[in-house]
């Protein structure tokens, strides 16, 4: 027999396999935890890149590219040796059987699984409205959000120069939560200064922005007064704050609220979350959400080999759950290679605990809110906010050339007014556009033509 021969050849005890199930901020962060840990790590997305969610909305308002604010997850973890990427889609895991199923038909058997595959749009039983007004959790989502919102513009200014009218610019956003306000100021934005020169007649400025939330205040999960403050500068910006507003409604061009129904060029949907249905695989107790309830460890009931973060893990804190944001998931992320070498190592688990450093949301240019916890404690609101949240977002991006191309976009676009990044893509019909022109120009609401406008 060979030397070559298989039955000659010292294979070594096998690595534990770890399949990690997500490529977010949580799987991000628990691959780079395992990076130094005896094991084989596969992480598995249904995309080839992560996205740096926060900034996503700058992607749906133009002012950035897609690219400026995503990388292929293999390009991140290039320089991992014990790591695997797989670009597939996770179609059922067997917790009995310690395996996933994946839409390509393979099965990986694993002996820890991290499933950190966030969350998706709710519309609170009403999913029919979904394709009238879209959300904003991927890529995907923010290019269709752009072709809309830059095509109604585009809509307007040829039915003004064929018909010297046009109906309605509404931009109707419903949710008043960091999303909400931060596409409403954003449309605003780009309406009142980015585009202000490029149309000859009509007048984005005079574009209608309207924020919806059916609570008493925006930003309720803020401290009341920063939620204050966040009214007052989308007020100042021109944007039309409605809280206390329940809708009930959303048709083609139309939104129905607290019995009025808006004309509305462009709905944005900003209103609610559901956990990733993959939690419902798992077989553990589910808050009302779709959240898997973890303990301490991140585990889900009786499943030790499994651990569950980010979005989708109802986690509890000195009585209170821990947010579905970026932050906790990748404190999450970071803590799975303490419990999975702790577990190599024959020691006890140690507990996870969330460090809270803050939260910030942007309203519009050179304004913000923020909420600081770390180093310092503090309420932050209009310039010394933007400066902070600009810091923070720019510091987290991953890679030196996305921090440099999002940090030279926003310096052309603040100083020069301008962006390349107003791309419309796909088809040119907007939901109900056609309806309110064949409705004629007798509306309340419907600009006519303004020679000011034209002349311009």
């Amino acid at each position: 027999m060979s030397a070559a021969s298989p039955q000659l050849v010292a294979a070594g005890p096998r690595k534990p396999r770890v399949i990690i199930i997500g490529g977010g901020f949580g799987g991000l962060h628990a691959a780079r935890a395992l990076a130094h840990l005896p094991v084989a790590v596969t992480v598995i997305d249904r995309r080839n890149h992560h996205l740096f969610q926060p900034l996503l909305y700058q992607v749906a308002l133009a002012v950035l590219s897609p690219a400026d604010i995503a990388q292929p997850i293999r390009g991140i973890l290039r320089h991992q040796t014990n790591t695997e990427v797989l670009m597939d889609e996770v179609t059922g895991i067997d917790v009995s059987g310690r395996r996933v199923t994946l839409a390509s038909g393979t099965k990986l058997g694993y002996d820890y699984l991290v499933v950190a595959t966030g969350a998706t749009h709710s519309y609170f039983g009403h999913d029919n409205w979904a394709p009238l007004a879209p959300g904003l959790k991927s890529i995907e989502d923010a290019l269709e959000i752009r072709r809309r919102v830059l095509l109604a513009f585009e809509l307007a200014e040829r039915q003004m120069e064929e018909h010297g009218w046009h109906p309605p610019l509404n931009f109707v956003v419903i949710g008043g939560g960091p999303t909400g306000v931060e596409l409403a100021g954003a449309i605003r934005d780009i309406s009142q200064v980015l585009m202000q020169s490029d149309f000859r007649h009509i007048d984005p400025g005079k574009a209608r922005v309207l924020l919806l939330d059916a609570g008493p205040r925006v930003l309720a999960a803020y401290p009341p007064d920063l939620s204050e403050k966040a009214e007052q500068e989308l007020t100042k910006l021109g944007v039309e704050v409605h809280t206390r507003s329940n809708v009930t409604g959303v048709g083609p061009g139309w939104v129905e609220t607290n019995g009025e129904r808006i004309d509305a060029a462009v709905t944005l949907w900003a209103a609610g979350v559901q956990a990733s249905p993959l939690g419902r695989m798992l077989g553990a107790p589910l808050d009302k959400r779709g959240c898997v309830l973890v303990d301490e460890h991140l585990n889900p009931q009786g499943l030790s080999d499994v651990f569950v973060l980010g979005d989708l893990a109802h986690f509890e804190q000195d009585g209170h759950q821990v947010p579905g944001v970026a932050q906790p998931a990748m404190q999450m992320g970071d803590h799975i290679g303490k419990l999975i070498g702790s577990d190599l190592a024959h020691k006890p688990r140690p507990p996870f605990r969330y460090f809270d450093k803050g939260d910030m949301a942007t309203i519009g240019r050179l304004a913000a809110v923020a909420k600081v916890e770390w180093p310092f404690k503090a309420h932050l609101s209009g310039l010394p906010a933007w400066v902070t949240w600009l810091s923070v977002h720019i510091f987290f991006l991953i890679g030196f050339r996305n921090r440099l191309s999002v940090f030279a976009a926003w310096i052309w676009t603040y100083f020069t007014y301008s962006r390349a990044a107003r791309l419309i893509t796909g088809d040119q019909h907007l939901p109900g556009w056609q309806d309110q022109v064949m409705a004629g120009p007798n509306r309340e609401g419907v600009v006519q033509t303004d020679k000011a406008a034209s002349s311009r």
